[in-house]
């Protein structure tokens, strides 16, 4: 049997995205010198590079302060699920991100963070006709050694689509 690389249930041709990355260790090397304040403003404002994962999934960082991030992603067909919707991982991974990149705004440069877990509830589903999405990290209580943070993914119209809550582990990097 040959592959034709059709769709043998419509013949449809088949779809393909590509995408292009900065070298992700350029904007590493800012992690030990910047707070994590200064280095999530860098990527707002496009003098620091967006990690591979933000191009690969289609988000990017749009506001940005203490305690506070909000990232911009618009779903496509390819965070399509088998049944037709957006994959909840899409929307798993927007809060995550932005419950991390919150805690990252309050760290002193060379600290990082890992997190050691997220709860997260679906509201709504997501779907094409959703359009852009908006996912907004904050900080709910920054300790010593975990910071816990909360998360909303929302339309534009600030309709709920997703919340989560998160722990992160804040790790000494500068070793």
């Amino acid at each position: 049997m040959t592959d034709t690389g059709l769709n043998p249930h419509t013949g449809s041709e088949p779809r393909a995205k590509t995408f292009t990355w900065a070298d992700p260790h350029t904007a590493l090397r800012n992690l030990r010198d910047l707070s994590g304040l200064q280095y999530l403003q860098g990527l707002r404002d496009g003098t620091i590079p967006p990690p591979p994962m933000a191009t690969l999934i289609n988000a990017a960082v749009t506001e940005v302060e203490e305690g506070r991030v909000q990232f911009h992603c618009t779903p496509g067909e390819e965070h399509l699920n088998p049944l037709g919707t957006v994959h909840g991982g899409l929307a798993c991974t927007l809060l995550d991100t932005v419950t991390g990149c919150a805690a990252h705004t309050v760290l002193a440069p060379g600290i990082g963070y890992t997190s050691l877990e997220i709860k997260v509830s679906y509201l709504r589903p997501l779907t094409l006709n959703t359009g852009p999405v908006i996912a907004t990290g904050t900080v709910t209580k920054a300790g010593s050694r975990v910071i816990f943070a909360d998360a909303a993914l929302t339309d534009t119209a600030g309709r709920p689509l997703a919340t989560a809550s998160s722990s992160l582990l804040i790790l000494d990097t500068r070793g």
